[in-house]
């Protein structure tokens, strides 16, 4: 097939992005896909795109290049606003509407929110991952309480605060997170005055709304649902601090377990919250649900990523392999359960 691998974007996750899409573009290949990766919001000369489909390019040489444009994006943002462009660099949606599918490389905003999948729907382009209202509904950290809570799906307490508005009571220790921000970006463990306003500052550089939490001490895992179905549970150990940004790409920052040393029953149940999450929010495909285990034995769940990371120090493949999926496997049962929804 011809496979459009859709990276970079203009999210915080950017870098992430490109990792994962070009260990994917190299496994797509090893599968026997034509497939290239493409920067959605910088895209390519019309030089290249015309031999997009015939000559595989360099997978690293063309990552790096996306890499070296990621201290552009401010000042292209605020370019295309004064020139009126729209979102979508050059010849990015001419050949994602001639590819086979386009597998969705992009983390964060513009890119795991639906934007990107609601205008592909509407131009009848293939892409692999949950639909577009699914998607919206995870990327929204208060969108996924309002709606897996009130479905009995455990998650920790917590008030949305918009830019400019006032919390009246804040239950020290709290966490403080941007509401649709994504690899712990932002994310910040407060415990007196001094640091949530400090937390505040660093949420809302990100965007206009942030997301109030009751701290839960607990250990940290996270489940993957490959096709509705739970793959094992990960236990996730940061050496130093949470899971953060740094901990998550940082090889040897933590100390990751698949399968999760557990109980039988508390791991079941871990996987069981894990599929009624991704089935409450109507998220198909594949998905990772992070999950907090308290020295009670209580299980919270925190957020399901639609696209979670695909790198090589990434959970989801980490746990496929426990199930016996190998990573070339593993993007072909993606593409494969994508293609399902166009039949």
């Amino acid at each position: 097939m011809n496979i459009v691998v859709l990276a970079g974007g203009t999210s915080t996750e950017r870098d992430i992005s490109i990792l994962t899409s070009t260990k994917v573009c190299e496994s797509l290949r090893r599968n026997g896909h034509n497939a290239n990766i493409i920067d959605v919001f910088f895209g390519i000369e019309d030089k290249e795109a015309e031999s997009f489909f015939t000559n595989n390019n360099d997978v690293e040489k063309t990552a790096e290049a996306m890499r070296k444009n990621t201290v552009n994006v401010e000042d292209e943002l605020e370019a295309r606003k004064k020139s009126g462009k729209g979102f979508f660099g050059d010849n990015v949606l001419a050949l994602c509407s001639k590819a086979d599918i386009v597998f969705m490389g992009l983390h964060g905003s513009n890119g795991e929110d639906g934007k990107i999948q609601a205008a592909f729907e509407l131009m009848g382009i293939k892409y692999t991952g949950t639909d577009y209202i699914s998607s919206a509904i995870s990327m929204s950290k208060e969108l996924t309480k309002k709606v897996l809570v009130p479905d009995g799906i455990p998650m920790p307490k917590g008030v949305a605060l918009k830019r400019g508005h006032k919390i009246e009571y804040v239950p020290y220790p709290c966490v403080v997170k941007p509401c649709c921000g994504g690899s712990s970006v932002g994310v910040s463990i407060v415990a007196n005055d001094a640091e949530f306003k400090e937390a505040l500052t660093e949420a809302f550089s990100y965007e206009d709304n942030i997301l109030v939490e009751e701290y839960i001490k607990g250990r940290e895992f996270s489940v993957g649902v490959l096709d509705g179905k739970a793959l094992p549970v990960i236990e996730i150990e940061p050496l130093e601090g949470f899971y953060d940004y740094k901990n998550k790409y940082k090889a040897g920052a933590t100390k990751e377990t698949c399968p999760a040393v557990l109980p039988k029953e508390i791991s079941e149940r871990m996987q069981r919250w894990a599929e009624k999450a991704c089935e409450s929010a109507g998220v198909t495909t594949y998905a990772r649900v992070d999950q907090l285990l308290t020295e009670d034995g209580d299980i919270y769940c925190l957020e399901i990523n639609t696209l979670p990371g695909m790198t090589g120090t990434s959970l989801l493949p980490q746990e496929a392999a426990a199930a016996g999926i190998s990573y070339d496997e593993l993007t072909e049962k993606i593409i494969e359960i994508s293609l399902r929804r166009y039949e």
